[in-house]
């Protein structure tokens, strides 16, 4: 099965005061059919880029799950490639 190139549109980015490593929230809409939101931008501990990690939820037995994340590289390479670029935008127009 051939698989269609994912296009993430309508990036938005909510700036924080940067703590450990945590520097956005990004929300996005994946294929103009699904919204996803709650992403957190993070730096990298060696300072080479940026990490996304994808929303999940805490059960009160303490286990974590998945809400949402994507299951291809290809798929989570281009929702980073289009959020990072969303945040180097948004950043550069601060200064």
């Amino acid at each position: 099965m051939t698989q269609t190139p994912l296009v993430v549109s309508e990036v938005q980015i909510v700036p924080v005061k940067p703590a450990g490593g945590l520097v956005a929230f990004a929300s996005c809409v994946l294929n103009g059919q699904l919204y996803v939101g709650d992403i957190a931008v993070h730096t990298r501990p060696d300072g080479s880029g940026f990490r996304l990690v994808y929303p999940a939820k805490i059960l009160p037995n303490g286990k974590t799950i998945n809400v949402v994340h994507p299951i291809t590289s290809e798929a989570g390479e281009a929702i980073r490639k289009a959020i990072v670029a969303e945040f180097q935008r948004l950043m550069e127009k601060a200064r």
